[in-house]
């Protein structure tokens, strides 16, 4: 059957007349360059756009997986499964996540699909189990790849793409536009092919300006904290030792935050995200090093404390709100001394006033537990989950986020109930070993040598 009848017969079944021209480019472009980069709205039919050239591509005597696409979500590999079973072809297509059955996986994989989806997690998962054979994996698609960069899937991505020898073709494929390419993905130098509209990566974004009557900005940030009803939010300046001063103010005012900056080494930065990403402190205060490659969700304010000197890096710092469809603001605090500066339309910015703010956001729900084990002492997720329920006697909602690193660990236990988790699992062993597992300690200064 030749091709072109071949992607009527597709269009019919999935019940579309004609490609848009996103993906007619893109058709083209992936079949005939080795790295692209795809930009394209959500909803704008991009999983078609990379799924006819893959179809292209596969070879019916090859028996085992040819093509690997990776997403962020479980929601989003159903989505593309969806699709390409619309299509009609004759090629077999699999879909692995976690909180899926993983016997179900490796049975369905010990027949293998010619395209496999999956999130990171697992697909390393099941790499690291020998579930099915790379050898003969040629196309690599990351799809909504900023969202796995925001989720923070470095590591299990690295880790899979180091294992795929022969990958020829590698399609990024996301939503925002400006995404710094890790090297791990070994895209160098992609075709771009940019179908995002200017006017998109505004449109959900509003300004709002605080004036500060005191030149110290501090008070205008704790009232404007406390209008935001408990919501989280990212606070940036310009210094290292500022974002460390407001930080600690506001501790002291009982708003829980903590700071991040490079000045930090590696260990405390981490930790500094872990508290913030899985809700133990509510306001991270950073410096633009936060602006961009952050591993944080998206949030629903950002706060200017300081206005950065260059416009990219003001555009960098809103980018960790209003992304996709979701709404959000940018505040900037000003004091009447202070420059203007010329990429902000002052006289069009609405003016908040927060004076008489005075209701302290509430404290966090969770609280991180520290860990003295991880991958390396063979822990996961599932005998952390195990042994904190079992032997901590803890139920469903009171355990958050847990993030296992290479020798630590840390999961988020819900405040009121840290005091007995840690009483019960006092003399107790996990997997057979004893851990020292106790609250972890808040980003502390160092002391000056």
């Amino acid at each position: 059957m030749n091709k072109k009848h071949h992607s009527n017969n597709i269009l019919l079944n999935l019940g579309i007349e004609s490609l848009n021209e996103m993906q007619q480019a893109a058709q083209e472009i992936i079949l005939n360059e080795n790295n692209v980069l795809l930009l394209s709205p959500t909803g704008s039919g991009k999983t078609l756009a990379f799924l006819l050239p893959v179809l292209e591509m596969l070879q019916p005597e090859i028996l085992s997986v040819q093509c690997l696409i990776l997403v962020p979500s479980r929601e989003l590999g159903l989505q593309i499964e969806q699709v390409w079973k619309k299509m009609g072809t004759d090629y077999k297509v699999n879909v692995c996540y976690g909180g899926h059955s993983i016997d179900t996986e490796i049975k369905n994989l010990s027949n293998p699909p010619a395209v496999l989806i999956g999130t990171p997690g697992r697909i390393a998962d099941h790499i690291e189990r020998g579930s099915f054979r790379l050898d003969k994996i040629q196309t690599l698609i990351l799809d909504e790849f900023d969202k796995s960069l925001q989720l923070g899937f470095h590591e299990q991505m690295s880790f899979i793409i180091g294992k795929l020898s022969k990958v020829n073709k590698r399609v990024l494929v996301s939503a925002t536009s400006d995404i710094e390419i890790p090297k791990y993905t070994r895209v160098v130098n992609p075709t771009i092919l940019d179908f995002i509209p200017e006017s998109e990566e505004e449109s959900n974004l509003s300004t709002k300006l605080v004036v500060s009557k005191e030149k110290d900005k501090l008070n205008s940030l704790f009232q404007l904290i406390c209008s935001l009803q408990s919501e989280s939010a990212i606070v940036f300046c310009n210094h290292r030792d500022a974002a460390e001063r407001i930080s600690d103010t506001l501790n002291e005012k009982g708003i829980y935050s903590t700071y991040y900056h490079g000045g930090m080494d590696q260990e405390e930065r981490e930790r500094a995200l872990i508290q913030f990403r899985n809700g133990s402190v509510s306001y991270l205060i950073t410096t633009d090093l936060a602006a961009r490659g952050l591993d944080i969700p998206e949030m629903n304010h950002v706060i200017h404390y300081h206005l950065p000197l260059k416009e990219d890096e003001f555009t960098h710092r809103n980018g960790r709100t209003a992304r996709m469809t979701a709404t959000g603001t940018a505040y900037i605090i000003a004091h009447e001394s202070e420059k203007k500066m010329d990429y902000v339309d002052y006289e069009n910015t609405s003016v908040l006033s927060v004076e008489n703010e005075k209701s302290l956001p509430k404290a966090p729900q969770f609280q991180t537990i520290y860990i003295s084990g991880g991958k390396k002492n063979k822990l996961n997720k599932i005998d952390i989950v195990g042994f904190f329920s079992q032997k901590g006697k803890l139920e469903k909602g009171d355990l958050g986020l847990i993030e296992v690193k290479d020798f630590i660990s840390f999961a988020a236990v819900k405040f009121s109930k840290v005091k007995d988790l840690l009483h019960h699992i006092k003399d107790e062993k996990m997997k057979g070993k004893k851990y020292k597992i106790q609250v972890a300690r808040n980003v502390i200064k160092k002391v000056e040598e």
